[in-house]
């Protein structure tokens, strides 16, 4: 049976929202001086526009990779839409609301399961839900980050379904990505389309690393006065490199590889031709089981030798925490409305899309006679991989999922094929609504936290597609924030 207690997002393919138009095909207000813009503008101009992104885009070395692919150059320039998403004031001050609400219930409930488990002693979450889980440290146990704060950047997957809802899609906050291309974006936007600015007031983006560098150095151990803060990549060979390096240098901090920090006397130091400069914050964009082979995984070459002995003595602080993957899996997202209840005592200002856990005997076999209607994703997947698009699979890739959901439930989650909101994008045939989504980016600092008003919309490219991650084919915004 469906799950209870929540609404539903799921609408005919006919009642998808569309951000730019009412029901009555009349332009909302948000979206007035662009459709004038739309209007006097050739096609052979936005095509030309685009042509003059994509070189951009590529001069300033903004790619990803897909090294599942087994051909060929696996960097490539996610696709960039110069059309932008629109938003207004009191529509992203509801989200901004929601999103800090959420963020914060997760740091609360990261520190409960490490400590007291509260939520769990009162029966809110099955213990083995959290103790089972593949993402919980007991490492960290008994331990408190600098300033209390687990996931210090989150990155929330936000859909619209009409004029007044967003629903959360999933939570990241282990190492959100994508931020990058949000600052970028507006920054091609505007040399590219100047007037168009100048006709619209909209809430600047650029200050993201300025904003991100504040947060890093509030959680600094608190006997340092002027802290060293350092980006930790995996190297140039991950996918995300460019924004790693990117984020550095706006920052104007180094990026290191783990190779460059060792551990010495209870600190971590950074090499330098200086000589050993002590380092006090470290955003790492490694995984857990990497950044400490003396802790995790012994064959790890990407991290740093005894970083997690001198962080359990409040030495470094890392962004994020350690464990923070616990509360960002997928299976563990049906919980978070009760988060917020528990400790917060609040209703959630933002809901959950319906989901179906497939460990749940009830659940798994309403999900096996209903495949063609529904998504089902795997607990731990991300970039659109290992999942089922129902209503777009074919009988054979239903029969294939059929088997491995009997054969590993617990691995699943299932929910409605999601009415993703369109907004007008420029394709082959000219302009055209496609189906977006949103990641606005939460900072969680030592006092504060803030989102930086925008966040990163990505849009499925192909007709009728609702997948709208990059390594399937789909592109990205500009997101704009109207102010007043």
């Amino acid at each position: 049976m469906p799950p209870t207690n929540t609404a539903s997002p799921a609408t005919p393919a006919a009642a998808f929202f569309d951000e730019m138009r009412d029901p009555q095909g009349q332009v909302r207000a948000a979206y007035r001086n662009l459709e004038t813009w739309l209007t006097n503008t050739p096609k052979a101009e936005f095509r030309r526009r685009r042509e003059e992104a994509e070189l951009l885009f590529r001069r300033l070395g903004i790619t990803f990779a897909v090294y599942s692919e087994d051909a060929g150059n696996p960097e490539r320039l996610i696709p960039f839409d110069v059309i932008p998403r629109v938003l207004t004031a009191h529509e992203w001050a509801g989200l901004e609301r929601g999103l800090v609400q959420r963020v914060r219930a997760l740091n609360m409930f990261l520190h409960d399961i490490y400590h007291d488990k509260d939520i769990i002693r009162a029966g809110h979450i099955p213990e083995h839900f959290v103790l089972d889980n593949d993402q919980f440290r007991p490492e960290m146990q008994g331990l408190t980050p600098p300033g209390g704060v687990y996931s210090h950047i989150s990155g929330v997957d936000v859909v619209r379904v009409d004029a007044d809802d967003f629903y959360v899609l999933e939570d990241n906050l282990r190492s959100p990505s994508g931020v990058s291309y949000m600052v970028e974006n507006r920054s091609v936007m505007m040399r590219l389309f100047p007037d168009l600015f100048a006709q619209n007031r909209i809430a600047p983006v650029d200050h993201y690393p300025d904003a991100l560098l504040d947060t890093l150095r509030s959680v600094a151990p608190s006997w340092t006065s002027d802290p060293t803060v350092v980006v930790l990549t995996p190297g140039q060979y991950n996918s995300a490199f460019f924004e790693h390096a990117f984020l550095a240098e706006q920052m104007g901090v180094e990026v290191v590889e783990g190779q460059d920090l060792f551990v010495d006397d209870g600190f971590v130091f950074m090499r330098t031709p200086r000589g050993p400069q002590r380092v006090d914050v470290i955003y790492r964009r490694i995984d857990d089981d990497f950044i400490d082979p003396l802790a995790f995984n012994p064959d790890s070459m990407l991290g740093v030798p005894g970083l997690l002995s001198v962080y359990a003595q409040g030495n470094v602080a890392l962004a994020n925490a350690v464990g923070t993957g616990v509360a960002d899996d997928k299976a563990m997202y049906v919980y978070v409305p009760e988060m917020i209840r528990f400790y917060l005592g609040e209703e959630p200002l933002l809901k959950n899309v319906p989901t179906w856990q497939c460990r749940e005997p009830d659940s798994l076999a309403y999900v096996l006679d209903h495949l063609e209607e529904l998504v089902v994703k795997e607990v731990a997947g991300s970039g659109g991989y290992g999942m089922l698009v129902g209503p777009r699979s074919t009988k054979a890739q239903r029969e294939a999922f059929r088997i491995r959901l009997k054969a590993n439930a617990d691995n699943y989650v299932a929910q409605p094929t999601l009415s993703l909101s369109t907004c007008p994008t420029f394709v082959r045939q000219g302009v055209a609504p496609r189906h977006v989504d949103l990641r606005p980016y939460v900072l969680s600092g030592r006092d504060d936290i803030r989102v930086v008003p925008g966040g990163l919309t990505r849009v499925a490219l192909k007709e009728g597609s609702l997948v709208v991650n990059s390594s399937q084919g789909g592109g990205t915004k500009d997101t704009w924030v109207l102010q007043g």
